[in-house]
């Protein structure tokens, strides 16, 4: 599904992971995530895909700070130190100011 986001300007945090064999929890965590995220003051949405090994979640954040404060949240902070130590064996984070955004719908 595609996220409904604002008009801009607005944030987006782009992750890009690899992931490591067998789930060893990794489906309860990345939902708990979304759980908490969602409640996050700031939260705007997420979109997230996964195929050969190789995911892509974005997610839309309404300032700079609302990112931090997730970022700072105990038990985020819990589930990014499992994924370098056991689900991930890569992964890259990208933050952006969204300044433009064109959609269709058919």
């Amino acid at each position: 599904m595609i996220a409904r986001t604002p008009a801009p300007p607005y944030y987006a945090v782009i992750f890009s992971s690899l992931r490591t064999e067998g789930d060893q929890g990794y489906g309860h965590a990345a939902n708990r995530m979304l759980e908490l995220a969602r409640e996050q003051p700031g939260f705007l949405g997420v979109e997230s895909a996964r195929e050969d090994g190789l995911g892509i979640t974005v997610s839309y954040w309404e300032s700079e700070a609302a990112i931090s404060a997730w970022k700072q949240h105990a038990e985020h902070q819990a589930v990014r130190e499992q994924g370098r130590a056991t689900w991930y064996s890569a992964f890259q984070t990208r933050v952006c100011k969204v300044e433009r955004a064109y959609a269709f719908q058919n």
